[in-house]
């Protein structure tokens, strides 16, 4: 699935519980701004998708080839196309860390020390074959 904040934003919304629906074991993704309770069926349903829109974000993020980068830096694809905006990153970030692929190597303490105050990521693997 191509990375765009369109995509981003369809994922999300079928990862999501429906109204009424017992919330119980839900899985908590993480973004900067969020954290989103996902339903765990759903979530490993669209696992794939997640990980083709992470694939699309510069080797810069990936762990063992540039280890991380900016939020600031995310708005972009590895080709150099604005994909999104803040918002569609971090919703991107809630579904990254729901299924593990995503971390934060600095505690949410330090954000304030780092480049204009926002948190680097590392997409935590190389996951490009899941």
């Amino acid at each position: 699935m191509e990375l765009t904040a369109e995509n981003v934003n369809k994922v999300l919304m079928e990862c999501l519980y429906d109204t009424g629906e017992d919330t119980t074991g839900h899985v908590v993704g993480e973004g900067v701004r969020a954290k989103i309770g996902f339903k765990p069926d759903k979530l490993e349903t669209n696992k794939q998708n997640i990980i083709d829109m992470l694939n699309d974000l510069s080797d810069d993020f990936k762990k063992g080839k540039g280890g991380g980068g900016s939020f600031l830096n995310a708005c972009l694809t590895k080709t150099g196309t604005q994909w999104g905006e803040h918002s569609d990153i971090d919703t991107l970030l809630c579904l990254g860390t729901a299924i593990g692929k995503v971390g934060y190597p600095f505690g949410r303490e330090m954000w304030n020390v780092l480049p204009g105050g926002m948190p680097y990521f590392t997409i935590k693997q190389q996951i490009a074959d899941t």
